[in-house]
């Protein structure tokens, strides 16, 4: 698998999404708040995964997974919710145009998480993009 690129195709397409995610949010959050506006988009989350998930076989019984399994997938669920409820109260009250760079504040915080704790050590090169990534992220934040 060491040559395989199609994370890099899959990450565009996450991109595409997540831009997608912050005009449609946008444009859903006028006149409803914004935490009822997550559950929805949660609900419809389950409900299309779930149907993915039985339409492609891949099923299986979750009761079978180890402890360990378990609570790292819990605590990823909870920082999931929590950050889309952040991201929903964010996009309620600002620009998505501003609010969406911002999130994207965390892939800098990701390459300082994964360096700590899953001891991946990017090259110099990629530590130029990130702080780049982060650079902008506070021009964009501290605009007056």
């Amino acid at each position: 698998m060491a040559g395989d690129t199609s994370w890099f195709y899959w990450a565009l397409w996450s991109a595409v999404f997540a831009a997608l995610t912050a005009i449609f949010a946008k444009l859903g959050l006028e006149g409803v708040d914004s935490d009822l506006a997550t559950l929805v988009r949660t609900g419809v989350i389950i409900v299309v995964l779930a149907g993915f998930v039985y339409a492609t076989g891949k099923w299986s019984n979750p009761l079978a997974l180890t402890p360990n399994t378990w609570l790292f997938l819990v605590l990823s669920g909870l920082a999931t919710g929590a950050s889309w409820v952040c991201y929903f109260r964010a996009l309620k009250v600002g620009d998505a145009s501003n609010v969406a760079p911002v999130d994207k504040l965390s892939l800098v915080l990701v390459a300082v998480f994964a360096f700590l704790f899953l001891g991946e050590r990017p090259s110099g090169r990629d530590w130029l993009g990130i702080l780049m990534v982060g650079a902008g992220v506070l021009i964009l934040g501290l605009k007056r």
